[in-house]
């Protein structure tokens, strides 16, 4: 297949085009580099820097190249960003989102999988359940109404027009080439912490000094599976839900990857953050081809030692 990546400059996004430069697929990466970085795109694959939201990048890239499948990866992803600048979230996340899926249904690219989310989208999940793909969608942030609202687009386009799409809703996503210097991606940003003696931040669940917020953490690996098995139409179900089922608070997070990097629990305690669920977990969808997801403590061990790799052959 011939797979446009949107957004494969960045961190799941280059995960994806790497493993399928892999598996013997023609990539074209799109990307800005507004987050992303040109040396995340993986050898092999064509690089287009190009925004979503310009019809004349688009234009000319599906001039150039016709795809069999889109991986629509591109977003921005700041819960944070998007309480401060809704209009900017909205601009990237609809408006850039529906000029791509013009293209490609103008061009008739048969398969489009689009990366959502399940850590906001479905609101604060009680203690003791798991959100399931069947559940209301109650999104508290704009970052997460824009992705519903792409959601909603696309299935208006299966029932009007018969086009297809998978829409993957992510948990909580870390692993290498996440940018620690964001505001997304905690793992990342402790690993960085953690190798520069600074002290972790605990944001609040609900009071300063808890235990902090309730995630589903899935290692990036896993969701370039989830992303393969959509890619080649292996979901029979069009939402699915990319995530472990297991929660863990931000301390227990903290306290994990201090123990692989062998330091001592150096924390401070902040409010909570405008924005933040307290609690988000997902009722995993099986995904086709993968028996068992990776382990959060293999996943840490892996992501930090990344990040220590990185760092001893890049000093700051």
């Amino acid at each position: 297949m011939r797979v446009l990546v949107t957004g494969g400059a960045g961190f799941i996004g280059s995960h994806v085009a790497e493993a399928l430069v892999e598996h013997g697929h023609d990539v074209v990466v799109l990307d800005d580099l507004s987050t992303g970085r040109r040396e995340n795109v993986p050898a092999g694959a064509h690089f287009v820097r190009g925004d979503l939201r310009s019809d004349s990048t688009l234009e000319k890239l599906f001039g150039d190249f016709r795809f069999d499948a889109i991986s629509h990866q591109g977003a921005q992803t700041s819960v944070s960003v998007s309480t401060r600048e809704p209009v900017r979230d909205g601009d990237v996340n609809v408006l850039g989102s529906l000029r791509l899926l013009g293209w490609a249904t103008r061009t008739e690219v048969a398969r489009f999988v689009f990366a959502s989310t399940g850590g906001a989208i479905y609101g604060e999940v009680p203690e003791g359940r798991r959100a399931h793909v069947a559940d209301p969608t109650l999104p508290s942030s704009p970052y997460a109404c824009s992705k519903l609202a792409f959601e909603v687009y696309l299935g208006a386009a299966a029932r009007d027009a018969g086009y297809p799409s998978t829409i993957l809703r992510y948990a909580n996503v870390y692993g290498p080439r996440q940018d620690p210097h964001g505001e997304a991606g905690v793992v990342a940003i402790f690993s960085q912490r953690l190798l520069d003696g600074v002290p972790l931040q605990i944001n609040a669940r609900a009071e300063k000094g808890d235990r902090g917020c309730i995630r589903d953490y899935i290692y990036v690996e896993d969701v370039v599976a989830a992303n393969l098995a959509a890619l080649e139409g292996r979901f029979r179900d069009p939402v699915v839900n990319v995530g472990t089922g297991e929660p863990t608070s931000t301390r227990d997070l903290a306290e994990s990857l201090c123990r692989f990097a062998g330091a001592a629990p150096q924390f401070v305690f902040a409010d909570r953050r405008s924005g933040d669920l307290e609690r988000s977990v997902l009722d995993p969808s099986p995904i086709p081809g993968l028996q068992k997801t990776t382990s959060l403590d293999s996943g840490l061990q892996a992501t930090f030692a990344w990040f220590r790799d990185r760092c001893r052959t890049q000093p700051r």
